[in-house]
């Protein structure tokens, strides 16, 4: 069980965020996730648009023993409810999913939430004065997942690290090109989907963004 020090709690959020495709074979997601985790992902979301309720309540147990075996925290997109079931490490919001608060109650002060913010800052200073622990925000990209999503920007980050003290996650076609921009920028963990799961050597991709993480923290400790 997590600490329910907020402390301990962010420090868990960065690196490579792996987000889950929509896979309805568990024994493949299983198999996608795994690669994920040995190439380093240090966050898994679990997100399935498509699945039903039983679906979901399946692979989530499966993940959640999964996530157990590698040390790295859980966190289901969308459903508070389903973190709780399943004892899972936290939810991710969105902006219809229910308030901090909310969850925050129903899951317990050991719990990580984070926020979906999208472009826009004041969502962000809200959430966590809510208490989030970690905001995200996207799409930086264009995004395969989410086409149609608003737009946010590099100079986003940089005003969203001088104002605010949570980790900071970027999201929406990230890609191992594009990415070190994002960190660059301030963001503390890339959320990916289609650049490490849809990747032919899906250990290897993580991998390399894992490394991509580890090269800005080396260049910003000699920086200060």
């Amino acid at each position: 069980m997590m600490s329910s020090n907020l402390n301990d709690r962010i420090n868990l959020v960065g690196g490579l965020y792996a987000i889950t495709p929509d896979e309805p074979d568990t024994a493949e997601l299983l198999r996608k996730v795994r690669l994920a985790l040995q190439g380093g992902a240090r966050v898994l979301q679990y997100r399935n648009k498509t699945a039903d309720e039983a679906l979901r309540l399946e692979q989530a147990w499966a993940l959640r023993e999964l996530t157990h075996e590698f040390s790295v925290p859980l966190i289901i997109n969308d459903d508070a409810p389903l973190a709780q079931q399943t004892a899972a490490d936290g939810v991710h919001l969105g902006g219809e999913d229910g308030s901090v608060a909310a969850a925050r109650a129903l899951l317990g002060s050991g719990k990580l939430i984070g926020v979906s913010c999208y472009n826009r800052l004041p969502l962000a200073h809200e959430a966590v004065r809510q208490g989030a622990d970690y905001v995200a925000f996207g799409s930086f990209f264009p995004s395969a997942v989410k086409p149609d999503t608003v737009a946010a920007t590099p100079d986003l980050l940089r005003q969203a690290r001088r104002e605010i003290a949570v980790p900071l996650v970027a999201i929406g076609g990230i890609t191992l090109h594009n990415g070190t921009q994002l960190l660059e920028a301030g963001a503390d963990a890339l959320a990916v989907i289609s650049a490490v799961f849809d990747a032919s050597d899906i250990r290897g991709a993580a991998r390399q963004f894992s490394n991509l993480n580890y090269s800005q923290q080396l260049l910003a400790g000699k920086n200060t």
